[in-house]
């Protein structure tokens, strides 16, 4: 009842906002120009049992989407492919998504489908874990201080083993959630950064498993099945989001050997993704759900992560996560477990507002097909507008935008939390904190794919 009262006073403040002044003339969605009521109020969201998931299912239990006038329904589903296609065929209304999923399929590599995001989720929060008996193995490889090995290590360090298993003819297999996902690119940068080829897709010829030329053989895993493979010994390591690090500790099967925020620190990850005829149809919905989503982000990091615990009880619970209260916490409140009773502090691990974390920056979908193309998903050579239109075409900052000065009018938010939309280009300035020392610039996507001995670029293809 308290949540349908807010509602209607903020329904009759918005219906007398003019939102001329935010939305401008260079938007696409005439329709934005006035913030009305939902077109579609009753809204089904898919999402994967990850931590990252977190923005929807605080914006659900904070009451931020009946705000909007919302009425919200969250399904955990089976895997990526599965909550893709939902969004696809419309079953799901949006979703949680990896942020190459809306990127492969604009351009129809796996699926094809115009998705859009209008809102990233999360900085960070992936990690890559091995066996223990690969462990055993790098860590004679891995320098020591205090008795400790000394971090970020290296692939560099896993190279002996990886070599010995192939001297004795025997595949090294690694998991991964999805071809297009985080993980995997991350992990290829990881794997490749220390000389282990990861393999080449070539959609061209009809081979997709992306192990061409590989000495580390990359599958897909659904993520919470990872502890469960490694355990059983089909794979040797995977990356993935938490919990399942952090559970491969707490059961003792495996060690997290490198977190994503040492191979590229405060790196994009989760997006929310809705396709394109959704938010043509319904603008107003749309603008409104990123609204609820900021809300829940800045929730989550505001005071010093103060409300993590109350996120992490939320996220335990069954219907989300399930995983147990003391795994998510883990990570979600500023540490993060190695090798077992090595547990260092990582404040950053899980960034969900600050650093303009939710912020659809083109640059961002620039690094991703720039990792398509490294590894051959891309497989033949594209120029650089090709890969500014891609971006342009699928990550929407003018449906944040208007999402973001409506909650500046209404008082819920500072135009200091945001980008400034006046100025932003969309391109973040030139990062340079990778692991590999390597410096990446969104603005020349051709020349950042020319610094890496392992994968292609220029006009290469797989033959």
């Amino acid at each position: 009842m308290i949540r349908k009262t807010i509602f209607s006073i903020t329904r009759r403040r918005l219906g007398a906002l003019a939102l001329g002044s935010v939305l401008s003339a260079t938007l696409p969605f005439s329709a934005y120009a006035e913030l009305g009521e939902p077109e579609k109020d009753e809204l089904k969201f898919g999402f994967i049992k990850l931590t990252d998931m977190a923005p929807l299912a605080v914006a659900y239990e904070n009451g931020y989407f009946e705000d909007e006038g919302l009425y919200v329904t969250l399904e955990a589903q089976a895997n990526w492919k599965v909550l893709l296609d939902g969004v696809i065929d419309g079953q799901l209304d949006g979703a949680h998504m990896l942020a190459g999923q809306p990127l492969a399929a604009t351009i129809g590599f796996g699926t094809k489908a115009h998705i859009v995001t209008p809102f990233s989720m999360d900085l960070n929060g992936n990690g890559i874990t091995v066996s223990n008996a690969v462990w055993k193995e790098m860590k004679k490889n891995i320098p020591h201080e205090d008795g400790k090995p000394v971090h970020p290590i290296k692939a560099d360090y896993l190279k002996p083993v990886v070599d010995k298993y192939i001297d004795e003819g025997k595949p090294f297999n690694m998991g991964m959630v999805f071809p297009v996902s985080t993980h995997n690119y991350e992990l290829r940068y990881w794997l490749a950064a220390g000389g282990i080829h990861p393999g080449y897709y070539a959609p061209h010829k009809g081979d997709i498993s992306g192990q061409i030329d590989a000495e580390a053989l990359l599958s897909v895993t659904p993520p919470p099945q990872m502890p469960a493979t490694l355990e059983a010994g089909t794979i040797y390591g995977y990356c993935v989001g938490e919990p399942w690090n952090q559970q491969a500790v707490f059961k003792g099967i495996g060690v997290p050997v490198i977190t994503d925020y040492e191979i590229w620190k405060n790196n994009p990850e989760k997006v929310f993704g809705m396709n394109k005829a959704f938010t043509e149809k319904y603008p107003n919905t749309s603008i409104r759900v990123v609204k609820a989503l900021l809300r829940a982000a800045k929730w989550l990091d505001e005071n010093d992560n103060a409300n993590r615990p109350e996120a992490v009880e939320i996220l335990s619970r069954s219907e989300y996560v399930g995983a147990d209260y003391d795994v998510i916490a883990n990570s979600m409140t500023g540490t993060f477990e190695y090798e077992k009773g090595d547990k260092r502090e990582i404040p950053d691990f899980n960034v969900f507002f600050r650093y303009n974390a939710t912020y659809p920056y083109y640059s961002d979908a620039i690094w991703y097909l720039t990792q398509m193309r490294r590894w051959g998903q891309i497989s033949e050579p594209k120029s650089d507008d090709w890969y500014f239109e891609v971006a342009k075409s699928v990550y929407r900052p003018d449906i944040y935008q208007a999402a973001a000065e409506a909650l500046i009018e209404e008082g819920e938010m500072k135009a200091s939390e945001f980008p400034s939309f006046a100025s932003e280009t969309g391109f973040k300035p030139a990062q340079t904190e990778f692991i590999d020392g390597k410096v990446f610039d969104g603005s020349q996507p051709n020349t950042y794919l020319e610094q890496f001995p392992i994968g292609l670029k220029g006009d290469e293809v797989v033959k």
